[in-house]
């Protein structure tokens, strides 16, 4: 079983709130979870009232190996949740391929479609000016 940090959505339309909690990572977002460890209000204005948070706990949870969310991971360590704490490398997220592979490739394709096209109109260019030419000269040798 593995276990997450990561938030789940509460507030009205419009008006999100996120409790962070701890869960098991097959539970829905807004399902189970195992203990709740603060609140975030991204919507205040008073920054220092977005986050209220256990910071106790979640350093208890991080070493006994809950692995957090990318948000998650980051409201931590502004809080001071990672201080003195080794921790293993971030969670993989699951279900999403690599953007910067496939973006890639996309404009390698690009760049490569992008040249045989530049060298077709070139090709009629110099078609079309060589065309001129020879009717261009076939006008003065008559």
């Amino acid at each position: 079983m593995v276990v997450v940090i990561r938030m789940k959505r509460t507030g009205r339309r419009n008006r999100p709130c996120y409790r962070i909690t701890v869960a098991d990572s097959r539970s829905p977002r807004d399902g189970r979870f195992i203990e709740s460890l603060g609140l975030y209000d991204p919507v205040n204005s008073n920054v220092e009232g977005q986050v209220k948070l256990d910071v106790e706990r979640a350093k208890l949870w991080l070493a006994n190996g809950a692995q957090p969310s990318e948000t998650v991971r980051s409201i931590l360590k502004k809080n001071g949740a990672y201080e003195g704490l080794v921790t293993a490398k971030p969670r993989k997220r699951t279900g999403r391929k690599s953007s910067t592979s496939t973006h890639k490739r996309r404009e390698a394709r690009k760049g490569a479609t992008l040249e045989k096209k530049t060298a077709r109109r070139d090709a009629r260019v110099e078609a079309v000016r060589a065309a001129a030419a020879a009717a261009k000269a076939a006008e003065a040798g008559e």
